[in-house]
């Protein structure tokens, strides 16, 4: 079977404090959408679900944001609204389509299940909402198929436009292989560096996650550097194994399992050890978490725990919402082996 390489997204986040930044979201949305060539009937369908999505944080949100990724290579836009309170108490009825606690644009939450491809929603009270709506280009092409489902956000700093961090996964049957970067810093120095990680990256994707990290290394010299971690995740045998350099952080965890993917000290493309290979046990249900330095590292399973079979997505909102940094690039990459 062919390897199948998952090129990272990044997403633009859009604090919604005013009606005028659903506009705003929504007309980002629509420049992605055409730059992938979709005719009215699905840039249609994309704006309703920014729209709704939008509104409803702008009017019953506290600390609500909208953030927004093309995927080119699914023909796809993303969607993924985030906030901290106070929460939905009635789940079932707010998804009702044509519910709405006050007028809104669309029909409600059960318009955007109704619009999008892929729409998964979680609430807890008092503590917020997590959301996560795709919309495809009709007739869009899938990629292979696969044993894994992945999730990811990516956001740069604070007054960033690019991201310092760079992510890509490669699927190849009961194997996925991902690797994380996080350049040195912020900004379009740190950016490149990422960038040319996942370059390397790419040139072998399904090799030695040990080789993976030193031919990194190598890439890297002419940058300002990197932290780094690639782990490969083996469904068939229920393994992980990874190998890295600098401060990504990672869980394999389930309800009853909780282990940390912890990388040695060093810089790559400054100064690394020769790269050690480590493993863990995958357990049935269980998720692979993957983030950046942008997020604590030291966070709990408590609030994802009901979020363990859903959407990966969801899991990597949650734990950006309660665990970023606010002052660095922030990436959470989240793996499922499907069951």
């Amino acid at each position: 079977m062919e390897v199948a390489t998952v090129t990272g997204w990044t997403h633009k986040a859009f604090t919604i404090d005013d009606a005028s930044r659903v506009g705003e979201a929504r007309r980002h949305a629509a420049r992605a959408a055409a730059e992938m060539g979709w005719d009215e009937v699905d840039a249609g369908r994309l704006a309703l679900v920014v729209t709704e999505l939008g509104t409803n944080l702008q009017r019953h949100a506290q600390g609500g944001q909208l953030l927004i990724a093309a995927r080119p290579q699914s023909l796809e836009v993303e969607v993924v609204a985030i906030d901290a309170g106070p929460g939905i108490p009635d789940l079932a009825l707010a998804m009702r389509d044509g519910h709405s606690s006050s007028s809104t644009p669309g029909t409600g939450l059960g318009a955007v299940s109704r619009l999008a491809d892929d729409f998964d929603l979680h609430s807890s009270t008092p503590g917020g909402t997590v959301g996560v709506a795709r919309v495809r280009m009709k007739n869009a092409a899938e990629l292979p198929a696969s044993a894994f489902t992945i999730g990811a956000i990516c956001l740069p700093a604070p007054y960033e436009t690019v991201s310092g961090d760079g992510w890509a996964c490669a699927l190849d049957g009961d194997q996925a292989t991902v690797l994380l970067a996080d350049g040195l810093g912020h900004g379009p120095e740190a950016a490149k560096a990422a960038e040319a990680a996942i370059g390397a990256f790419a040139r072998a994707p399904a090799g030695d996650v040990c080789e993976t990290v030193q031919r990194v290394h190598h890439e890297l010299q002419t940058t300002r550097g990197a932290a780094v971690c690639a782990v490969r995740i083996d469904a068939a045998d229920s393994s992980v194994s990874y190998s890295g350099a600098g401060n990504i952080a990672g869980r394999v965890l389930s309800g009853v399992f909780d282990k940390s993917i912890v990388t040695q000290h060093g810089t790559a493309g400054m100064r690394i050890r020769k790269p050690e290979l480590a493993s863990l046990e995958l357990p049935d249900h269980a998720l692979v978490v993957l983030h950046s330095d942008g997020i604590e590292t030291r966070w709990t399973v408590d609030r994802i725990r009901p979020l363990l079979q859903r959407d990966p997505t969801l899991v990597a909102a949650v734990l950006l919402r309660d665990h970023t940094r606010h002052r660095d690039d922030a990436t959470v990459v989240v793996i499922r082996r499907k069951e």
